[in-house]
């Protein structure tokens, strides 16, 4: 997600890469309530003939805007309870697939996240973010523990942050919606300004690939508020994602045209 050291031939390679023209894009979304708006934004169709294994809930809407093809991607509903899969395992397994079968030249993971009052979040704020680590895998053993962080930082696009004038911050994931103590510990130790359940694991999956990532995230509760966070999630949940789709489209808008470099 990071280019390599410059002077190997992989640099070279990554130089070359990051001079090119952005042509397709991967966007990563959890929820269906999440990704309609984008997939309307953009006039997207449904994949009738799916690039994915059979049996898999996964769906995939793609299409042409301006000089881009479009993918966007979301795990789909759970085939047993028929929830949105969200979490790091549903988000791990279809953005390796995605990657797989796309070869994108960017991904984007935007969907809705907890933010915290304490590093200056408030409710629809979007945030595009600068690092991504996991607050719930603990492995207190040495270097074992850095692995389970698994600290990443997000594809750097400052021409992007600065044009659309976004909050930057970090963003901590984990499985859970709430936050055990535990979890906020070390929530506080990535100095985490938001938190999701997806993030760190499309990072994971992206940085294996070598595919450069960014991630919008728009706040729908605020975790060290005073309303429980499932109340406050739900109650913001339809307006935030405005927010989000609204975030999404202006990205989408200044990267076509445009190089990995020029971001």
């Amino acid at each position: 997600m990071v280019p390599h050291g410059e002077g190997s031939e992989e640099a070279m390679v990554v130089q070359d890469e990051n001079r090119k023209p952005i042509s397709s894009i991967l966007i990563v979304i959890a929820m269906q309530t999440e990704a309609m708006p984008v997939v309307n934004k953009f006039q997207l169709e449904e994949d009738l003939d799916p690039v994915f294994p059979k049996g898999v809930p996964w769906v995939r809407y793609h299409g042409i805007y301006k000089d881009l093809h479009i993918n966007l991607v979301w795990p789909g509903k759970d085939l047993t309870l028929g929830v949105d899969s969200v979490g790091t395992i549903s988000a791990s397994l279809v953005t390796y697939a995605a990657i797989q079968a796309l070869q994108p030249d960017l991904i984007i993971n935007a969907g809705t996240a907890g933010g915290f009052k304490v590093k200056g979040a408030c409710i629809s704020d979007v945030f595009l973010v600068s690092d991504v680590a996991f607050h719930d895998r603990r492995i207190p053993i040495p270097v074992f523990d850095l692995y389970g962080v698994g600290l990443r930082q997000s594809f750097s696009t400052p021409n992007l942050l600065k044009e659309l004038n976004l909050k930057a911050g970090k963003l901590s994931t984990g499985d859970s919606l709430d936050m055990s103590p535990q979890d906020e510990k070390s929530i506080v130790a990535n100095d985490a300004t938001v938190k999701d359940m997806e993030g760190a694991a499309v990072a994971y999956v992206a940085d294996l690939f070598k595919v450069p990532a960014i991630f919008i995230k728009a706040v729908t509760d605020i975790v060290d508020g005073d309303k429980p966070t499932p109340e406050e999630f739900l109650q913001n949940l339809a307006a935030v994602t405005a927010a989000l789709d609204l975030a999404v489209a202006q990205v989408v808008d200044f990267i076509s045209g445009k190089c990995l470099s020029e971001l």
